[in-house]
């Protein structure tokens, strides 16, 4: 299991404006920015998975009692 989704597989919600320096995303490098980012949004992902998961598993329930 995956602990985030592919990136094909929705839209990126990122703005031009980097959220954490606050520097337009397209100057620059923004490796470190990136860094904290992702430790930011490791409870959002948890929970987007998990919630992934749960739509999965309900899935094949309905399949095996459906029948």
């Amino acid at each position: 299991m995956r602990e985030r989704p592919t990136l094909a597989g929705n839209r990126l919600d990122l703005p031009s404006i980097c959220d954490i320096c606050n520097k337009p995303r397209s100057t620059g490098k923004h490796a470190a920015c990136s860094r904290i980012r992702q430790q930011t949004k490791q409870a959002e992902w948890s929970a987007f998975m998990a919630e992934q998961a749960a739509k999965r598993l309900a899935k094949q329930e309905r399949r095996r009692y459906g029948r």
